[in-house]
């Protein structure tokens, strides 16, 4: 499941970051990489989703959000 299909209010896990080169360098940085648990806490209509990741809020746009695989936790 990608990270723009995911339910506001849940608990997934992070399979894999299916992005380009500095951009996904600069998830792993924020803490956005394989097996990190991550609290989906807004979905908007547009894609762009609102998670909390190792205690820090992040926003993320819709093109990023389909790059996130994950699965429930």
């Amino acid at each position: 499941m990608r990270l723009c299909d995911s339910e506001a209010g849940k608990t997934y896990t992070v399979c894999s970051v299916n992005t380009e080169g500095t951009l996904r360098g600069r998830l792993e940085a924020l803490g956005v990489c394989k097996n990190t648990v991550v609290m989906i806490l807004n979905r908007k209509r547009s894609g762009s989703v609102i998670i909390k990741v190792r205690g820090t809020r992040l926003a993320l746009g819709r093109k990023i959000t389909e790059g996130i695989m994950i699965r429930r936790a």
